[in-house]
């Protein structure tokens, strides 16, 4: 790392969400968020490459490339010339898993003109679930008795939105993708190595996070899972481990060098320091000033959550459930641990594209009306929200399971489905907006107890992300059915902030991550507590929505029997 001294050293923290990408440029000798831009993925938001009906979501890599670039130069224009050649560092979050075959000279196939349509060739969304068949196939390998249990250090089941699942699912589907991955990237990896100039496979560095948490890389057993194994996934998979890697890297360590490219691109001076790249709820948890035993909710479409913990309290303890415990997958000396929901803000998201329909398709045929019905569309949740913050809940309200895109946490199972019960003819809009955010709520407690009943202590509840500070009433819904204190932090980027602290770190600002957590990370803007006077209602609700869950369950089994019975 090099030392730099100026009190004028900036940093970038680069943030590929789900939608867009998100650029922050933070002063890092005090924390400062001088100025940020975000670029929405072009042909993402035209709904090219994806199949919602099938649960098949992709991104061109050309999003990434073309939207980083806007959202870079967006920011810096905000500033004097003079702040962007004091910039010494990039870092990067990205979603996870999401995955990409790449070629023998790391370029993601559908950069290559005889790739660049099709979808099985991009990157492989965290969200898409089309490999479902093959995570079940992976469990059933890893907990019979011809391997080790390679999920062991993964919750104990592996997820159909995970790096193996995915590779293996596609090249079986996708001849010509097999013939010609000569390996696989996950996305929180590739951007640093393509900036940096560094994306050939034998020279780009891969993070702990998206290789512990996703990969099944454990130094236990040597790195990876053994070539026997890969190929009992899949047949495709053959000499993939010997094509993947051995090292893994946190992400206090350099992942690169801006390169010149890149640097003209961006308007930044070339040879600046780019950090090794994590997932975005594990930079989200170093944005918000966390550390060990506070559990961090990142809420958006879906929510991550990371617990970081001391190494020794767990020790060799194996946390069931979950989605990964690896030390330095987010601060480098505790190990994180990771859960989430499969949906949250989606279930809204979905909610109020029903009760659009009709007036879209409206607008459709009056296009004279489209302003006006947009109007609505904006205006919708905020309505619902407050209509909901009055409703008087009761035992025989209406009630929903938050399955809806699948069960990440505990003990992820993709074929779930979410549920409204509890329906009559009085059932207003309202009534069921309550019931799928105490959904939500609920989810996010079973996360809390799966921890709380293994052992792991949860002294704190942080959450972060656009609903945690634009939404009172989730989250004080939230803090209700959790029946703990919710912080809030006032930072709205504290994945790209986390990005920002570890760029500030491999540029030599600061000479560790807690240094430069201490100075840089997010303060605490507001808390919620639960109510007392709505705690006895809120088990009973939790009960019930646990009882439901069993039922919806049993139902899927149900199905899964027949189908393998007919097929």
């Amino acid at each position: 790392m090099d030392t730099f001294t100026t009190h004028q050293a900036h940093v970038i923290g680069l943030d590929f969400g789900s939608d867009s990408v998100r650029a922050l440029l933070v002063n890092a000798t005090n924390g400062e968020e001088v100025a940020s831009g975000v670029t929405y993925y072009p042909r993402w938001m035209k709904g090219m490459y994806s199949n919602p009906e099938q649960s098949q979501f992709r991104h061109h890599p050309q999003d990434y490339i073309e939207a980083m670039t806007s959202a870079v130069k967006d920011t810096l224009a905000q500033v004097p010339a003079q702040i962007a050649q004091s910039v010494v560092g990039i870092g990067v979050d990205t979603t996870g898993s999401t995955p990409a075959p790449i070629d023998k000279n790391g370029n993601v196939l559908a950069l290559l003109p005889e790739f660049e349509n099709n979808p099985n060739a991009m990157f492989v969304l965290w969200k898409d679930h089309t490999s479902v068949e093959k995570a079940e196939l992976i469990n059933e390998l890893a907990h019979g008795n011809d391997f080790p249990d390679y999920t062991k250090y993964i919750g104990g089941i592996y997820s159909s939105e995970w790096f193996w699942a995915k590779a293996a699912w596609i090249s079986e589907q996708d001849d010509s993708i097999a013939k010609n991955a000569y390996s696989w990237v996950e996305l929180a990896d590739w951007i640093p190595a393509l900036i940096s100039g560094n994306q050939h496979p034998d020279r780009f560095r891969r993070g702990i996070c998206a290789a512990g948490h996703k990969a099944m890389w454990h130094e236990s057993w040597g790195g990876l899972p053994d070539e026997k194994f890969l190929t009992a996934i899949s047949p495709t998979l053959s000499g993939m481990r010997d094509r993947m890697f051995e090292r893994v890297y946190t992400s206090d360590e350099e992942a690169g060098r801006l390169s010149a490219e890149w640097a003209e691109r961006f308007g930044l001076p070339e040879g600046i320091a780019v950090a090794i790249g994590e997932f975005d709820c594990h930079m989200g948890a170093v944005g918000a000033g966390a550390g060990a035993h506070d559990l961090v909710k990142v809420i958006g479409t879906s929510t991550c959550d990371i617990l970081m913990v001391d190494h020794d309290q767990v020790g060799d303890k194996t946390i069931h459930g979950i989605c990964g415990q690896v030390k330095g997958s987010a601060l480098p000396q505790l190990t994180a641990l990771e859960a989430g929901q499969s949906a949250f803000g989606d279930i809204y998201a979905w909610y109020k594209n029903l009760l659009m329909w009709p007036l879209q398709q409206w607008a459709a045929q009056n296009p004279d009306q489209a302003e006006a019905v947009k109007g609505i569309e904006d205006q919708l949740i905020p309505l619902l929200a407050d209509a909901a913050q009055n409703y008087e809940v009761q035992a025989t309200s209406p009630l929903a399971m938050d399955w809806h895109n699948g069960r990440r946490t505990p003990y992820a199972n993709q074929r779930l489905k979410g549920a409204l019960t509890e329906l009559n003819l009085g059932s207003s809009a309202p009534a069921l907006f309550s019931a799928l955010v105490e959904s939500t709520a609920h989810g996010a407690k079973a996360i809390v107890d799966c921890f709380v009943d293994q052992g792991m202590d949860v002294n704190r509840v942080i959450a972060i992300g656009g609903i945690s500070q634009k939404s009172p009433f989730v989250m004080q819904m939230c803090a209700d059915v959790i029946g703990r204190e919710i912080a809030i932090v006032r930072s709205e980027q504290c994945c790209a902030l986390g990005a920002a602290i570890f760029a500030a770190v491999v540029a030599g600002v600061h000479p560790d991550s807690e240094t430069a957590q201490k100075v840089m990370a997010s303060p605490i803007c507001q808390t919620y507590q639960p109510n007392s006077a709505t705690q006895e209602r809120r088990e009973q609700r939790y009960g019930a929505y646990r009882e439901l869950g069993r039922h919806i369950e049993q139902i899927e089994e149900f199905h899964l029997s027949q189908e393998r019975s007919n097929g």
